[in-house]
Protein backbone atom coordinates (compact mmCIF):
# COMPACT_ATOMS: atom_id res chain seq x y z
CA UNK A 1 0.00 0.00 0.00
CA UNK A 2 1.18 3.50 -0.83
CA UNK A 3 1.98 5.51 2.31
CA UNK A 4 3.34 8.64 0.61
CA UNK A 5 3.29 10.51 -2.68
CA UNK A 6 6.17 12.16 -4.53
CA UNK A 7 5.69 15.50 -6.28
CA UNK A 8 7.54 15.99 -9.55
CA UNK A 9 7.34 19.74 -9.00
CA UNK A 10 7.64 22.55 -11.50
CA UNK A 11 11.18 21.97 -12.77
CA UNK A 12 14.24 19.73 -12.39
CA UNK A 13 16.73 22.51 -13.12
CA UNK A 14 18.62 23.59 -9.98
CA UNK A 15 19.19 27.13 -11.29
CA UNK A 16 15.54 27.54 -12.20
CA UNK A 17 14.43 26.19 -8.83
CA UNK A 18 16.49 28.87 -7.03
CA UNK A 19 14.81 31.55 -9.13
CA UNK A 20 11.37 30.03 -8.50
CA UNK A 21 12.09 29.86 -4.76
CA UNK A 22 12.86 33.59 -4.59
CA UNK A 23 9.92 34.44 -6.87
CA UNK A 24 7.31 32.46 -4.97
CA UNK A 25 8.72 33.38 -1.55
CA UNK A 26 8.30 37.08 -2.36
CA UNK A 27 4.81 36.44 -3.71
CA UNK A 28 3.76 34.46 -0.65
CA UNK A 29 5.04 37.16 1.73
CA UNK A 30 2.99 39.64 -0.31
CA UNK A 31 -0.07 37.39 -0.05
CA UNK A 32 0.22 37.10 3.73
CA UNK A 33 0.89 40.80 4.31
CA UNK A 34 -1.68 42.07 1.80
CA UNK A 35 -4.58 39.90 2.87
CA UNK A 36 -3.86 40.24 6.59
CA UNK A 37 -3.71 44.01 6.12
CA UNK A 38 -7.21 43.99 4.62
CA UNK A 39 -8.60 41.79 7.40
CA UNK A 40 -6.99 43.91 10.16
CA UNK A 41 -8.05 47.19 8.52
CA UNK A 42 -11.68 46.11 8.16
CA UNK A 43 -11.79 44.74 11.71
CA UNK A 44 -10.18 47.79 13.34
CA UNK A 45 -11.78 50.66 11.40
CA UNK A 46 -15.39 51.43 12.35
CA UNK A 47 -15.90 53.25 9.02
CA UNK A 48 -15.55 49.88 7.24
CA UNK A 49 -18.05 47.99 9.39
CA UNK A 50 -20.45 47.45 6.51
CA UNK A 51 -21.64 44.33 4.62
CA UNK A 52 -19.37 44.93 1.61
CA UNK A 53 -16.18 45.16 3.66
CA UNK A 54 -17.21 42.31 5.95
CA UNK A 55 -17.48 40.09 2.86
CA UNK A 56 -14.23 41.49 1.48
CA UNK A 57 -12.42 40.58 4.70
CA UNK A 58 -13.74 37.02 4.43
CA UNK A 59 -12.62 36.86 0.79
CA UNK A 60 -9.12 37.94 1.84
CA UNK A 61 -9.16 35.30 4.57
CA UNK A 62 -10.02 32.55 2.06
CA UNK A 63 -7.30 33.85 -0.29
CA UNK A 64 -4.74 33.63 2.50
CA UNK A 65 -5.85 30.16 3.60
CA UNK A 66 -6.12 28.81 0.05
CA UNK A 67 -2.60 29.92 -0.82
CA UNK A 68 -1.22 28.63 2.49
CA UNK A 69 -2.41 25.10 1.69
CA UNK A 70 0.05 24.72 -1.22
CA UNK A 71 2.55 27.60 -1.32
CA UNK A 72 4.66 26.87 1.83
CA UNK A 73 5.09 23.22 0.85
CA UNK A 74 5.96 24.19 -2.73
CA UNK A 75 8.53 26.77 -1.56
CA UNK A 76 10.16 24.32 0.88
CA UNK A 77 10.32 21.60 -1.79
CA UNK A 78 12.56 23.70 -4.06
CA UNK A 79 15.48 22.65 -1.81
CA UNK A 80 14.37 19.01 -1.47
CA UNK A 81 15.69 16.32 -3.77
CA UNK A 82 12.67 14.15 -2.98
CA UNK A 83 9.45 16.12 -2.71
CA UNK A 84 7.42 13.81 -0.48
CA UNK A 85 4.01 14.17 1.17
CA UNK A 86 2.32 11.53 3.32
CA UNK A 87 -0.91 9.89 2.23
CA UNK A 88 -2.86 11.60 5.02
CA UNK A 89 -1.15 14.90 4.23
CA UNK A 90 -2.22 14.55 0.61
CA UNK A 91 -5.84 13.92 1.62
CA UNK A 92 -5.66 16.95 3.93
CA UNK A 93 -4.44 19.11 1.03
CA UNK A 94 -7.31 17.92 -1.17
CA UNK A 95 -9.85 18.62 1.56
CA UNK A 96 -8.55 22.10 2.41
CA UNK A 97 -8.15 23.17 -1.22
CA UNK A 98 -11.76 22.36 -2.05
CA UNK A 99 -12.97 23.69 1.31
CA UNK A 100 -11.47 27.15 0.85
CA UNK A 101 -12.06 27.15 -2.91
CA UNK A 102 -15.75 26.29 -2.57
CA UNK A 103 -16.18 28.86 0.20
CA UNK A 104 -14.56 31.51 -1.98
CA UNK A 105 -17.04 30.93 -4.81
CA UNK A 106 -20.03 31.48 -2.52
CA UNK A 107 -18.44 34.59 -0.95
CA UNK A 108 -18.05 36.08 -4.43
CA UNK A 109 -21.74 35.38 -5.10
CA UNK A 110 -22.60 37.04 -1.76
CA UNK A 111 -20.54 40.07 -2.80
CA UNK A 112 -22.48 40.30 -6.06
CA UNK A 113 -25.74 40.12 -4.07
CA UNK A 114 -24.43 42.89 -1.81
CA UNK A 115 -23.75 45.18 -4.79
CA UNK A 116 -27.15 44.32 -6.29
CA UNK A 117 -28.96 45.44 -3.11
CA UNK A 118 -26.76 48.54 -2.73
CA UNK A 119 -27.64 49.73 -6.26
CA UNK A 120 -31.24 48.55 -6.64
CA UNK A 121 -32.48 49.29 -3.12
CA UNK A 122 -30.02 51.66 -1.43
CA UNK A 123 -32.55 53.03 1.07
CA UNK A 124 -33.11 49.60 2.60
CA UNK A 125 -29.53 48.36 2.13
CA UNK A 126 -28.60 48.21 5.82
CA UNK A 127 -32.01 46.77 6.71
CA UNK A 128 -31.82 43.92 4.19
CA UNK A 129 -28.14 43.17 4.77
CA UNK A 130 -28.15 43.44 8.54
CA UNK A 131 -25.55 41.78 10.73
CA UNK A 132 -27.39 38.47 11.03
CA UNK A 133 -27.85 38.22 7.25
CA UNK A 134 -24.16 38.90 6.62
CA UNK A 135 -23.12 36.28 9.17
CA UNK A 136 -25.60 33.87 7.58
CA UNK A 137 -24.14 34.47 4.11
CA UNK A 138 -20.61 33.82 5.34
CA UNK A 139 -21.73 30.73 7.29
CA UNK A 140 -23.45 29.45 4.14
CA UNK A 141 -20.22 30.02 2.21
CA UNK A 142 -18.08 28.06 4.67
CA UNK A 143 -20.76 25.37 4.91
CA UNK A 144 -20.92 25.00 1.13
CA UNK A 145 -17.14 24.75 1.01
CA UNK A 146 -17.21 22.02 3.65
CA UNK A 147 -19.86 19.97 1.82
CA UNK A 148 -18.02 20.36 -1.47
CA UNK A 149 -14.69 19.27 0.02
CA UNK A 150 -16.26 16.26 1.74
CA UNK A 151 -17.89 15.17 -1.52
CA UNK A 152 -14.54 15.50 -3.34
CA UNK A 153 -12.57 13.70 -0.64
CA UNK A 154 -15.06 10.82 -0.68
CA UNK A 155 -13.88 9.98 -4.21
CA UNK A 156 -10.29 9.35 -3.10
CA UNK A 157 -10.29 8.24 0.52
CA UNK A 158 -11.21 4.58 -0.14
CA UNK A 159 -9.32 4.08 -3.41
CA UNK A 160 -6.62 1.36 -3.46
CA UNK A 161 -3.16 2.85 -4.06
CA UNK A 162 -0.67 0.06 -4.51
CA UNK A 163 1.67 1.05 -7.33
CA UNK A 164 2.93 4.34 -8.76
CA UNK A 165 3.02 7.25 -6.34
CA UNK A 166 4.45 10.12 -8.41
CA UNK A 167 2.15 13.14 -8.81
CA UNK A 168 3.11 15.34 -11.76
CA UNK A 169 2.40 18.57 -9.91
CA UNK A 170 3.52 20.61 -6.89
CA UNK A 171 0.44 19.73 -4.80
CA UNK A 172 -2.13 16.94 -4.47
CA UNK A 173 -4.37 17.65 -7.42
CA UNK A 174 -7.36 15.30 -7.03
CA UNK A 175 -7.69 14.21 -10.70
CA UNK A 176 -3.96 13.39 -10.85
CA UNK A 177 -4.07 11.48 -7.54
CA UNK A 178 -7.09 9.44 -8.62
CA UNK A 179 -5.28 8.30 -11.76
CA UNK A 180 -2.64 6.62 -9.57
CA UNK A 181 -5.20 4.24 -8.05
CA UNK A 182 -4.97 0.52 -8.83
CA UNK A 183 -8.42 0.37 -10.38
CA UNK A 184 -10.44 1.74 -13.25
CA UNK A 185 -11.02 5.42 -12.48
CA UNK A 186 -12.76 6.57 -15.66
CA UNK A 187 -16.13 7.13 -13.96
CA UNK A 188 -14.50 8.72 -10.93
CA UNK A 189 -12.64 11.17 -13.19
CA UNK A 190 -15.92 12.22 -14.79
CA UNK A 191 -17.63 12.60 -11.40
CA UNK A 192 -14.77 14.69 -9.96
CA UNK A 193 -14.66 16.98 -12.98
CA UNK A 194 -18.46 17.25 -13.01
CA UNK A 195 -18.58 18.07 -9.29
CA UNK A 196 -16.02 20.88 -9.42
CA UNK A 197 -16.71 21.91 -13.02
CA UNK A 198 -20.46 22.33 -12.63
CA UNK A 199 -20.04 24.31 -9.38
CA UNK A 200 -17.44 26.58 -10.97
CA UNK A 201 -19.21 27.16 -14.28
CA UNK A 202 -22.63 27.73 -12.72
CA UNK A 203 -21.18 30.19 -10.20
CA UNK A 204 -19.33 32.02 -12.97
CA UNK A 205 -22.41 32.29 -15.22
CA UNK A 206 -24.54 33.49 -12.30
CA UNK A 207 -21.96 36.15 -11.39
CA UNK A 208 -21.56 37.39 -14.96
CA UNK A 209 -25.35 37.69 -15.43
CA UNK A 210 -25.63 39.52 -12.09
CA UNK A 211 -22.90 42.00 -12.93
CA UNK A 212 -24.30 42.62 -16.43
CA UNK A 213 -27.68 43.49 -14.90
CA UNK A 214 -26.02 45.79 -12.36
CA UNK A 215 -23.89 47.49 -15.04
CA UNK A 216 -26.95 48.13 -17.23
CA UNK A 217 -28.67 49.74 -14.25
CA UNK A 218 -25.65 51.91 -13.47
CA UNK A 219 -25.44 53.16 -17.06
CA UNK A 220 -28.96 54.55 -16.76
CA UNK A 221 -28.03 56.77 -13.82
CA UNK A 222 -26.27 60.18 -13.78
CA UNK A 223 -22.49 60.08 -14.06
CA UNK A 224 -21.82 61.53 -10.59
CA UNK A 225 -23.93 58.78 -8.99
CA UNK A 226 -22.51 55.90 -10.99
CA UNK A 227 -18.75 56.61 -10.92
CA UNK A 228 -18.08 55.15 -7.43
CA UNK A 229 -20.33 52.12 -8.01
CA UNK A 230 -18.67 51.49 -11.38
CA UNK A 231 -15.21 51.62 -9.82
CA UNK A 232 -16.22 49.08 -7.15
CA UNK A 233 -17.86 46.79 -9.71
CA UNK A 234 -14.79 46.92 -11.95
CA UNK A 235 -12.68 45.58 -9.08
CA UNK A 236 -15.23 42.82 -8.39
CA UNK A 237 -15.45 41.75 -12.05
CA UNK A 238 -11.65 41.73 -12.41
CA UNK A 239 -11.29 39.43 -9.40
CA UNK A 240 -14.04 37.13 -10.73
CA UNK A 241 -12.31 36.80 -14.12
CA UNK A 242 -8.90 36.18 -12.53
CA UNK A 243 -10.30 33.53 -10.20
CA UNK A 244 -12.66 31.67 -12.52
CA UNK A 245 -10.54 31.77 -15.70
CA UNK A 246 -7.96 29.17 -14.62
CA UNK A 247 -10.57 27.01 -12.80
CA UNK A 248 -12.91 26.79 -15.79
CA UNK A 249 -10.05 26.00 -18.15
CA UNK A 250 -8.69 23.23 -15.91
CA UNK A 251 -12.05 21.51 -15.36
CA UNK A 252 -13.70 22.01 -18.79
CA UNK A 253 -10.85 21.78 -21.32
CA UNK A 254 -11.10 18.27 -22.81
CA UNK A 255 -7.38 17.84 -23.57
CA UNK A 256 -4.88 17.72 -20.71
CA UNK A 257 -1.79 19.91 -21.20
CA UNK A 258 0.48 19.26 -18.24
CA UNK A 259 2.67 22.36 -18.53
CA UNK A 260 -0.35 24.62 -19.00
CA UNK A 261 -2.22 22.97 -16.12
CA UNK A 262 0.74 23.62 -13.83
CA UNK A 263 0.96 27.25 -14.93
CA UNK A 264 -2.75 27.79 -14.30
CA UNK A 265 -2.51 26.06 -10.91
CA UNK A 266 0.36 28.39 -9.95
CA UNK A 267 -1.65 31.40 -11.13
CA UNK A 268 -4.70 30.29 -9.14
CA UNK A 269 -2.87 29.45 -5.91
CA UNK A 270 -0.15 32.12 -5.80
CA UNK A 271 -0.77 34.97 -8.25
CA UNK A 272 -4.52 35.56 -7.81
CA UNK A 273 -4.41 35.75 -3.97
CA UNK A 274 -1.77 38.49 -4.33
CA UNK A 275 -3.66 40.44 -7.00
CA UNK A 276 -6.94 40.50 -5.06
CA UNK A 277 -5.75 42.80 -2.22
CA UNK A 278 -3.92 45.00 -4.73
CA UNK A 279 -7.05 45.39 -6.87
CA UNK A 280 -9.35 46.11 -3.94
CA UNK A 281 -7.01 48.59 -2.24
CA UNK A 282 -5.84 50.52 -5.29
CA UNK A 283 -9.36 51.03 -6.64
CA UNK A 284 -11.10 51.72 -3.34
CA UNK A 285 -10.82 55.16 -1.73
CA UNK A 286 -12.39 54.02 1.54
CA UNK A 287 -9.82 51.24 1.95
CA UNK A 288 -6.91 53.57 1.19
CA UNK A 289 -8.23 56.15 3.65
CA UNK A 290 -8.72 53.50 6.34
CA UNK A 291 -5.18 52.18 5.81
CA UNK A 292 -3.82 55.73 6.22
CA UNK A 293 -5.73 56.04 9.50
CA UNK A 294 -4.37 52.67 10.64
CA UNK A 295 -0.83 53.71 9.73
CA UNK A 296 -1.22 57.04 11.56
CA UNK A 297 -2.54 55.21 14.64
CA UNK A 298 0.45 52.84 14.60
CA UNK A 299 2.87 55.75 14.26
CA UNK A 300 1.27 57.60 17.17
CA UNK A 301 1.27 54.41 19.24
CA UNK A 302 4.95 53.89 18.52
CA UNK A 303 5.79 57.44 19.52
CA UNK A 304 3.87 57.13 22.77
CA UNK A 305 5.66 53.87 23.63
CA UNK A 306 9.09 55.39 22.91
CA UNK A 307 8.48 58.63 24.81
CA UNK A 308 9.99 58.70 28.35
CA UNK A 309 7.62 58.45 31.25
CA UNK A 310 7.92 61.34 33.70
CA UNK A 311 7.29 60.50 37.33
CA UNK A 312 6.61 63.40 39.66
CA UNK A 313 7.50 62.93 43.27
CA UNK A 314 5.45 64.97 45.66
Amino acid sequence: MVTEFIFLGLSNSQELQIFLFVFFFVFYVGIVCGNLLIVITVASDSHLHSPMYFLLANLSLTDLCLSSVTAPKMIADFFSKCKVISFKGCLAQIFLLHFFGGSQLVILIAMAFDRYIAIYNPLHYTTILCGNVCVGLVAAAWGTGFLHSVSQLAFAVNLPFCGPNEVDSFYCDLPRVIKLACTDTYRLDIMVIANSGVLTVCSFVFLIISYVIILVTIQQRPLHQSSKALSTLTAHITVVLLLFGPCIFIYTWPFAIKSLDKSLAVFYSVVTPLLNPIIYTLRNKDMKTAMKRLRKWNVNLGKSLRSPVTIRLI
